[in-house]
């Protein structure tokens, strides 16, 4: 369970750690499917989203239990899921990676948004999704779409295991978003994938720079020369890395 201090902790030391260093930490650790898969930002911001994952699950919608009256009950998935998504959290929605109909739209959004959330993932689509890309908050979708999630979706779970584009998104787990895409840290290894990954990319920002110099990735990278390892150490130190 990530607490409320480890969570401001590794919002600061994940905020220059991309998915990619994340998803090579997991993979040495046997997971392979934790980037969430065909899934991008509504718009770039070259900025990290951190937060633990709160989740919302639709099935397939049954057109008699599934007209526009179920929004009338407060008690409806998907209105209580935004209404109760903590501070800090991001939501993230098992949409069976169908986009046909939309998950949400730009009003629950906005709502999520004034309620401090810190983003909002699905593997369907967003309605509206010009003005979500214009809020301040990280939002992540397939793709466009236009037509009510009543169509096709039926909220029926809140805050229950799901599967977000083929990862497995435990409530509670660590949720990283970049501008390539998502990826799911399990909560029980979230501080140590962090600082293996801050280690990992303050190595290869030093074997960018070694590179665009014209240094040979032979022995670099990986870092199987010893030289290597002494012009790193060198490295950190005249960069307080």
């Amino acid at each position: 369970m990530v607490n409320e201090d480890s969570l401001r902790r590794l919002r600061e030391n994940l905020s220059n750690v991309s998915t990619a260093t994340v998803s090579t930490a997991l993979f040495k650790r046997g997971l392979r499917n934790q980037f969430i898969q065909d899934v991008r930002p509504l718009k770039p911001r070259g900025r990290t989203m951190v937060g633990l994952a709160f989740t919302l699950r639709y099935i397939p919608a049954r057109e008699d239990l599934n007209g526009l009256e179920v929004f009338r009950d407060r008690a409806h998935p998907q209105r209580a899921a935004i209404e109760q998504c903590p501070e800090g959290h991001v939501m993230v929605i098992d949409s069976r990676k169908d986009a046909r109909a939309a998950s949400a739209g730009s009003i629950l959004v906005s709502r999520l948004m004034i309620r401090g959330a810190a983003g909002i993932v699905t593997d369907g689509g967003f309605r509206d999704a010009p003005v979500i890309a214009d809020l301040d908050i990280p939002a992540y979708h397939s793709r466009p779409s236009a037509p009510t999630n009543l169509t096709l979706h039926q909220a029926i779970d809140i805050n229950v295991p799901i599967g977000c584009g083929d990862a497995p998104v435990f409530p509670g787990d660590l949720v990283l978003g970049d501008d390539e895409g998502v990826i799911v840290i399990p909560a029980h290894l979230a501080e140590e994938v962090s600082a293996e990954a801050i280690e990992m990319t303050a190595f290869e920002d030093f074997v960018s720079e070694e590179v665009l110099k014209g240094r040979s990735i032979f022995g670099l990278y990986p870092a199987t020369d010893d030289q290597t390892h002494e012009d790193f150490a060198n490295w950190r130190e005249a960069n307080n890395r």
